[in-house]
């Protein structure tokens, strides 16, 4: 039985037009994921599709804790094909989850496997995978090659070394860009276990003894030169909720010095020191045209024992109900008064915020270039076909679609570049919907020019990728 064909998710006449003609083969910008940039460097080959999916994903492993399945059999130390069984086990009951989709995609686009992933099934797919895994075709760089890739944005911690990429800059062999993301939730995070070990760690990767707040600026400032010397284009803040509370130099500086003499500090003072870490950060980015990407919403290791157990992202997170609007103006707000705004992404992991950060771009705009500061796309636990939608639609009644960056990966597997087909595909049947309803013109080169201005072009302007 087949299960993804060629109009897959495409409802209409138009949609199906915008996708084959427009979308479906636009080049990728994948300006956020998590991938390792070692392994593209080394050019790495998997033995078998578990260690291709079921490695690091936690997506996947929620789904298949959910089914009743004991933690040895899916991060412990059971065989990678008892770990697949499950998997595949599950893959009947994901009716409506975006993980049927997204795997069926990946089969059908890397494997040439158009059937169903099933318990029953499970031996021939991985049979099937395992064959291909063998070929030269399907080593990290083919892969990415093969999926039309032409700029990867990976995420990086100020303190890391970024030889990875220094070695894949000077590589002619491969062209695609591959470009360290700055994020520095460590050194901002004042309040999290083991501040002060990363603030020395900072200091020695920066080449200075940091002693006041002054020096972790400037640490991160030297760290973010070194990262702009290997083409990065953006950064990364993944925050609990964004935080507004000023405060003079003078008790931003005794802060500092309590939480490096380990004294415990109270959430206001850990607030105040956030805003003036993260007011610095947006005035250098502003500086460098780097475009800062705010990431926050996030209720994370919730599952104590769990937690104790396998450590962080390993899919105990959830949305958190914290709404922070008033503070995010107050911080744009202050940036954009000392004319030190940068392009920046705003991403909330509840829906829930979708028609106020969609109110909250058209306070901020710039000339600099179109859509200067951006929705960005469903994230995380949104990033379903209910969610995309309801993030375009909120986003085209309030703002402009047209100048909307699109999709990203924000994941750790290199056969996920299928979300940017999956997002694509919504896309244009939103779009397609809208036009055959009347409610655009039917001038299909219009709309196909929309189209593809998203799934492409929009982001190559907004990132400067040469």
């Amino acid at each position: 039985m087949k299960f993804i064909k060629k109009d897959f998710m495409l409802q209409n006449s138009t949609a199906k037009k915008l996708y084959h003609d427009y979308a479906a083969d636009m080049p990728i910008i994948d300006y956020h994921c998590h991938i390792n940039p070692k392994e593209i460097f080394e050019d790495r080959k998997f033995e078998n599709i578990t260690q291709v999916w079921l490695g690091g994903d936690h997506y996947k492993w929620r789904v298949i804790r959910s089914c009743g399945v004991p933690e040895e059999e899916i991060t412990g130390s059971a065989s990678d094909r008892v770990k697949f069984q499950h998997f595949a086990e599950a893959m009947p009951r994901l009716i409506g989850n975006p993980m049927y989709h997204w795997t069926h995609l990946e089969l059908k686009n890397y494997f040439g496997y158009d059937g169903v992933l099933n318990g029953e099934t499970a031996e021939e797919v991985w049979n099937l995978c395992n064959e291909k895994l063998k070929e030269d075709s399907f080593s990290v760089r083919n892969l990415i090659m093969r999926s039309n890739v032409e700029m990867i944005g990976t995420t990086d911690d100020p303190i890391d070394s970024l030889e990875w990429h220094e070695k894949l800059k000077w590589d002619s062999t491969f062209t695609v860009k591959v470009l360290p993301s700055f994020r520095p939730d460590k050194a901002v995070n004042i309040d999290k276990e083991g501040f002060t070990d990363y603030i020395s760690a900072l200091g020695k990767a920066a080449g200075i003894e940091i002693s006041s707040v002054e020096d972790v600026k400037k640490a991160l400032s030297l760290r973010l030169d070194h990262f702009c010397s290997l083409g990065c284009r953006a950064s990364d803040h993944g925050l609990d909720k964004v935080v507004f509370a000023e405060a003079s130099e003078k008790e931003i500086e005794a802060i500092f010095k309590k939480a490096l003499n380990g004294k415990e500090i109270s959430e206001k003072e850990a607030d105040s020191y956030k805003t003036a870490v993260l007011l610095h950060l947006g005035k250098e980015y502003a500086k460098r045209d780097i475009v800062m990407q705010l990431h926050y919403g996030a209720r994370r290791n919730t599952n104590t024992p769990m937690f104790k157990k396998l450590g962080p992202d390993t899919g105990f997170d959830c949305i958190s109900g914290v709404s922070c609007g008033e503070e995010i103006i107050l911080f744009m707000n202050a940036l954009i008064s000392e004319n030190a705004l940068p392009k920046t992404i705003l991403y909330s992991l509840n829906p829930a915020d979708n028609e106020m950060l969609d109110t909250i771009l058209g306070c901020f705009q710039g000339t600099e270039i179109a859509g200067k500061i951006q929705h960005g796309s469903a994230w995380w636990f949104n990033d379903n076909k209910i969610g995309m939608e309801d993030q375009i639609k909120s986003l085209a009644n309030l703002s402009v679609l047209g100048n909307f960056i699109g999709m990203l990966t924000d994941s750790r597997s290199f056969l996920s570049y299928t979300r940017h087909e999956y997002f694509r595909r919504i896309l244009c049947n939103v779009i397609g919907g809208w036009i055959e309803d009347g409610e655009y013109p039917d001038d299909i080169e219009t709309a196909g020019a929309l189209v593809r201005d998203i799934s492409y072009n929009n982001a190559v302007k907004y990132f400067s990728i040469d």
